[in-house]
């Protein structure tokens, strides 16, 4: 029976047990005490798993030296392993300051499910392993999988092919390459996605660069650097330089460019060109690994400022963002090339005889065989040499991804007050001598945009004429007695009588929201005329309004709760990047001689988070001037598509020399485009479907796939616009984007 150890017991033995000793108290009265370990019967009570101690003695077991330090030898030889079982991962980039043994490993495993394996090493023999240098054997490259996990496939695709371009590759000794997809396909992530692998490994164990550079328009420098944070969670820190005075962002600059190491505190910096341009000596002092160009269609102008300052940057890796890379002509290609891959096409001279000259006169309509047969020669010669260091992915992609998409072009005749000034302004002007005689002048370009200020609205050029300028001499007489541009009047024109329909049905039948895209801010001002008089919430962005204000009204009116139902947008301030998919409803209200601009423009509200059918309306005062600057825009997309989309059945609808027709009026079609692509769809105006044997009613045109009367209309708001419009009449074609017309 074992005892209790408690001090008041013990003390209260002790001092029966000194009691005992010195008989005081009679043997009757003392307690018989038992063994503490052992029973009478002598059974011990001490645990089986308590082993007795051993008693230690000074003197070592082993006394030779050589032994003892062979002994200690082999306990420190051991590396360290991991106390779990069949652990495989990493130990860190320093294990307890001791260099890891055996060969080198890559930051992510590339046999995980869905790694997205950007570079893999050759496969060695048995007899090859055992030669090589463990320190120098390649490794994988692998993307992180946070940012593979949402990759889409196109988008996997894309991050190898700029992986491939940026480490030469593809081209040896070229280190550049054009993302060239449509608007909505991601460029952005991809681009980020190849930022944070470069920054972090390469073949060699270690990062491929230090810094990275990311140039946009000053819109999108706050966009940038949000998806920044959206993608990589804080893993990053970039510097972000939207504004400040000229000593503060060049000591940021400064900072920017003295970093160095392997783990740089801010190795992104974002900027703008405009920033760019006027501090571009602090960042020409030294290196940057990579340098991103967004919108780089900005740089088709060797020439210009911007693209000699951005040229002379100490970096041979370059990666140009465009999703529309031939505007005008292909000598502004020639520039974007060359800017990336210097000298891959030659010089500019070199590459005008070679490619340009030929291509362009087998496009034209009036085009010998003989030309048509050189052009497409030096056509194949040119996209096989370009095809290396481009990648274009068209918008068809997103289909899978977003809804259904709309297209409508709504040709909407003149209101007699336009018919009038436009007429009156035709027999006075005498640009218009000018320009059939192959002379374009400044007066010329002023004519120009007098007659699209009429398209849009006579209150846009009451001023020219009660100054009675060149061409509007007495016509102040054809406006309504007591017309005031105080007020606006949507009947006086055509184009602003549709988009009054066009919102009042919106408005009173769903709950979705509109875009107003128009050239012009004045065009904008008569917008919000018409929302006031109409009590429709609207917010504006133009180029008045500051970058940190416009991020935060496109957040409030993307927001489901807000309130607001039209957002005005200017294609020049705003046109590029933004993300409107709080609406689905855009009107084009008119358009630009650059179609890149319309492209760019119409792209905002059809993006990565729209839940809606979109629906896109160009609108066009029929027979006018507008008509053919959509029929030149046609030419420019049309050559873009062979060069860019690779597209070999464009049809050549339209001569050059037919754009000497801009200052005519044709008052007696419905459509002035419809009838120069000769379309077999429509019979007595009306269209027929199935479409007839051979008729394609425009290739090059995809917004044109489907010619419709009142019947063939699949928008119901259109529709009850249609049925509204009374006083005239307008012409209309749609397409659609994700499938076929029904």
């Amino acid at each position: 029976q074992r005892r209790s150890l408690a001090p008041s017991q013990l003390a209260k033995r002790k001092a029966g047990e000194e009691e005992e000793e010195g008989g005081r108290h009679p043997p009757t009265a003392r307690k018989r005490q038992k063994p503490v370990s052992e029973t009478e019967s002598g059974e011990c009570y001490r645990s089986h798993f308590r082993k007795p101690l051993a008693q230690l003695t000074n003197r070592p077991h082993c006394l030779d030296s050589s032994q003892h330090e062979a002994f200690i030898r082999s306990i420190l030889s051991k590396p360290f392993k991991v106390p779990i079982p069949n652990y495989k991962g990493p130990l860190g980039l320093r294990a307890l300051g001791i260099k890891r043994a055996g060969l080198r490993s890559p930051l992510h495993d590339p046999f995980e499910e869905g790694a997205l394996v950007l570079y893999e090493p050759p496969l060695l023999s048995a007899h090859d392993q055992l030669k090589i240098d463990k320190d120098k054997a390649p490794v994988h490259v692998v993307v992180d999988p946070v940012l593979s996990r949402v990759l889409r496939p196109h988008q996997r695709e894309g991050v190898k092919f700029l992986w491939d371009c940026v480490t030469s590759r593809r081209i040896p000794g070229s280190h550049g390459c054009i993302m060239a997809d449509e608007m909505g396909l991601g460029k952005t992530l991809q681009c980020i996605t190849l930022m944070w692998t470069l920054l972090r490994q390469s073949p060699d164990c270690k990062p491929e660069i230090e810094k990275a550079m990311v140039v946009s328009p000053s819109s999108l420098v706050r966009n940038w650097y949000n998806e920044v944070e959206k993608w990589l969670g804080g893993r990053i820190q970039p510097l972000a330089i939207d504004g400040g005075s000229k000593e503060e962002i060049d000591r940021k600059l400064v900072g920017f460019m003295n970093q160095r190491g392997l783990r740089v505190p801010s190795p992104i910096l974002i900027i703008s060109y405009e920033t760019f341009r006027l501090h571009a000596e602090a960042l020409q002092k030294g290196s940057v690994g990579l340098v991103i160009c967004d919108e780089g269609h900005r740089l088709k102008n060797s020439e210009n400022q911007t693209y000699q300052a951005l040229n002379s940057l100490n970096t041979p890796r370059r990666v140009l963002i465009s999703g529309t890379p031939i505007q005008n002509d292909l000598l502004e290609y020639f520039s974007l090339v060359h800017f990336v891959n210097s000298g891959i096409l030659g010089t500019a001279q070199e590459f005008k005889r070679h490619f340009e000259i030929p291509i362009i006169k087998g496009r034209d309509a009036d085009a010998s065989e003989a030309e048509r047969h050189k052009g497409e020669e030096r056509l194949k010669e040119l996209i096989s040499i370009v095809n290396r260091c481009l990648i274009r992915r068209t918008s068809d992609i997103l289909s899978k991804y977003l809804p259904v998409k709309i297209e409508q072009v709504v040709c909407c005749r003149l209101t007699p007050l336009q018919a009038e000034l436009y007429k009156n302004f035709l027999k006075q002007a005498k640009p218009v001598e000018e320009l059939k005689e192959g002379k374009i002048s400044v007066s010329s370009l002023s004519s120009i945009t007098s007659l699209k200020k009429l398209c849009n609205h006579p209150a846009l050029i009451h001023d020219k004429c009660v100054e009675e300028e060149e061409g509007f001499m007495g016509a102040l007489d054809l406006f309504p007695a007591g017309y005031s541009t105080k007020s606006v009047e949507p009947q006086l024109s055509g184009k602003m009588l549709v988009l009054d329909y066009i919102l009042a049905v919106t408005k009173s039948t769903s709950n979705d929201k509109v875009v107003l895209v128009s050239n012009y801010t004045q065009t904008l001002d008569l917008f919000e005329k018409l929302c006031r008089n109409r009590r429709y919430l609207y917010v504006r962005l133009d180029g008045t309004m500051s970058i940190k204000k416009r991020a935060k009204v496109v957040e409030r009116f993307n927001s489901p709760s807000s309130p607001e139902f039209i957002f005005m947008l200017s294609s020049k301030a705003g046109g590029c990047g933004l993300n409107l998919i709080g609406a689905n409803r855009l009107v084009m209200f008119d358009p630009d001689w650059n179609p890149a601009n319309d492209e760019q423009a119409m792209a905002r509200v059809w993006r990565d988070g729209q839940k809606k059918t979109c629906y896109i309306y160009r609108l066009l005062s029929t027979g006018t001037i507008e008509e053919k600057i959509f029929q030149r825009q046609t030419h420019k997309k049309a050559l873009s598509s062979c060069v860019v989309d690779e597209e070999q059945d464009v049809e050549r609808h339209f001569s050059l020399g037919e754009l000497k027709e801009l200052f005519t009026l044709n008052e007696t079609t419905t459509s002035d485009t419809h009838d120069k692509i000769k379309c077999r769809r429509c019979v007595n105006g009306h269209q027929v479907w199935p479409p007839p044997e051979g008729s394609d009613c425009t290739s090059d045109l995809s917004q044109w796939n489907h010619c419709a009367d009142k019947r063939g209309l699949q928008d119901s708001v259109l529709k009850a616009a249609w049925d509204a419009a009374v006083t005239f009449t307008f012409h209309h074609h749609s397409h659609e984007e994700q499938r076929g017309i029904p």
